[in-house]
C-alpha cells in the first residue's frame, strides 16, 4: 500500500468538500474554492470530515495515481484554509520592489535600464514587507510555486557575486573569479 495515498485527509470546519460522479473533487473554504479532476481509477469516498482515497490493485499505474491524486487533494484543502506562500530575496545594489494595485502587480528595478512589470495571475497577491523581499501569496500550491518560479526566472542568482532574485534560505554555490597572470 502507497504509504502517502493510505493517509487519510482530514477536512477542517469551514471547509466544504463535494466529489462529482466524474471524479471532480471540488473544496471550497475561507481562501477561495480549488477543483481537481481525479483519474477514474482512484475512488474518492468521504465520510463525516474524513477523505480517503482507495485505488483497485497494486499495478503500477494505480499505485503512482494512489499518492499523486492524494497529495493534491489535500494540498487544495490546506491551500483553502491557510493558504501557501513563497519568499523570494532580491541580492544586489539598487535592486528593489514594490507591490501595487491591492497586491495585483509587482514592480521590479533589477538592473535594466526600464522596470519589469509583472502581473498577479488570479487568485495571488504579492507583499513587499522590505525593498528587497518578495512574498507571493494563493491558494493553489501549483500556481504559487510557478509565480514564484517565472519571478526568479527574470534575474536568477548569479555564481560569482551571488546577485539576482533567489528564493529565501536557498544557498548560492559561489565560483573563484579568475586569478590572473603570476
Amino acid at each position: 500500500m502507497s504509504r502517502i495515498g493510505k493517509l487519510p485527509i482530514q477536512v477542517p470546519a469551514g471547509v466544504t468538500v463535494t466529489v462529482d460522479a466524474d471524479n471532480l473533487v471540488t473544496v471550497k473554504g475561507p481562501k477561495g474554492t480549488l477543483s481537481q479532476q481525479v483519474n477514474k481509477i482512484i475512488t474518492v469516498k468521504q465520510e463525516a470530515n474524513v477523505l480517503t482515497l482507495e485505488r483497485p490493485n497494486d499495478s503500477k499505474p494505480a499505485k503512482a495515481m494512489h499518492g499523486l491524486y492524494r497529495a493534491l487533494v489535500h494540498n487544495m484543502v490546506v491551500g483553502v484554509t491557510d493558504g501557501f506562500t513563497k519568499t523570494l530575496e532580491m541580492v544586489g545594489t539598487g535592486y528593489k520592489a514594490k507591490a501595487g494595485e491591492g497586491g495585483k502587480q509587482l514592480d521590479i528595478a533589477i538592473g535594466f535600464s526600464h522596470p519589469v512589470i509583472v502581473k498577479a495571475p488570479e487568485g495571488i497577491t504579492f507583499e513587499t514587507p522590505n525593498d528587497t523581499t518578495i512574498v507571493i501569496k494563493g491558494a493553489n500550491k501549483q500556481v504559487v510555486g510557478s509565480q514564484a518560479a517565472d519571478i526568479r526566472g527574470i534575474r536568477p542568482p548569479e555564481p560569482y557575486l551571488g546577485k539576482g532574485i533567489k528564493y529565501q534560505g536557498e544557498h548560492i554555490r559561489r565560483k573563484e573569479g579568475k586569478t590572473g597572470k603570476k
